[in-house]
C-alpha cells in the first residue's frame, strides 16, 4: 500500500495534520498497517515537494495542517482506477522464509509450518472477535474498517490452507526420499544455466 495515496485520500476528505492523518489512516485500515509517524512528516514533505499537497495554515494548537491540491486530486484519481498489481504488494516474507527453509539442512521445515499455522490460526480468531464486535454502518468508517478486516479474515484463512498445502508437499517430497534443500548453491549457478555471468 503506498502511503502517498493513502494520506491524499485522507486529505481528499479535508485539510489535515500528521497525528491526525496517522490516526485516522489506522481507524480507517482497523490498524492492519500503522503507520510510523515519522513515514507520515517525511511523505506530506515529499508530497508538498511534489505539489501534490500544500500547506493550509494551522489548527488551533499550532498543528501545521495540509490540503490536497489539484495535481494530488488528479494523482489520487489516477490510483483509485488503476489495479493492483503483484510488483506493488510488499515481498511475502512467510513464502520467502519457507524457500529458503527447504533449501537449508537441519531446519525442521514441519515445525516451521506448524508453528506458523498456529500462529495464523491465533490471528484468524483475533480477527474474527473483532468482526463480532462490530458491522459496517455502525460508526462513522465503520464500512471501511470492515472491509479491511474481511481482507485480513481471507487472507489469514487463505494462509492457513496454503500452510496445509506446503505441509503436504514437504511430506510428499520426503517420501520420494528428494531432499529438502535440493538448490544449488549461487556459486554453482554463477557459470551454468539461467542467470549465468557473461
Amino acid at each position: 500500500m503506498s502511503i502517498r495515496h493513502g494520506l491524499l485520500a485522507l486529505l481528499e476528505r479535508g485539510p489535515g495534520y500528521g497525528y491526525q492523518l496517522r490516526a485516522d489512516f489506522d481507524a480507517v485500515t482497523a490498524d492492519a498497517w500503522p503507520l510510523n509517524i515519522g513515514q507520515v512528516y517525511s511523505t506530506l514533505s515529499r508530497l508538498e515537494r511534489d505539489g501534490l499537497v500544500e500547506p493550509a495554515g494551522q489548527d488551533e494548537q499550532g498543528r501545521a495542517r495540509y490540503a490536497i491540491t489539484g495535481a494530488g486530486r488528479a494523482e489520487l484519481l489516477d490510483w483509485f482506477a488503476s489495479a493492483v498489481t503483484a510488483q506493488d504488494r510488499p515481498r511475502d516474507e512467510l513464502s520467502i522464509k519457507l524457500a529458503l527453509a527447504v533449501t537449508v539442512p537441519g531446519v525442521d521445515v514441519a515445525a516451521l509450518i506448524q508453528h506458523q499455522r498456529a500462529a495464523t490460526i491465533g490471528r484468524l480468531q483475533d480477527l474474527t472477535r473483532l468482526k463480532s464486535q462490530g458491522e459496517p454502518g455502525e460508526e462513522p468508517g465503520g464500512l471501511a474498517w470492515s472491509l479491511v478486516l474481511e481482507n485480513l479474515r481471507y487472507a489469514a484463512e487463505a494462509e492457513v490452507r496454503w500452510l496445509d498445502h506446503c505441509e503436504a508437499m514437504v511430506a510428499r517430497a520426503a517420501k520420494r526420499g528428494a531432499p529438502a534443500h535440493a538448490a544449488a548453491p549461487a556459486k554453482d549457478r554463477a557459470t551454468t544455466g539461467k542467470g549465468a555471468r557473461r
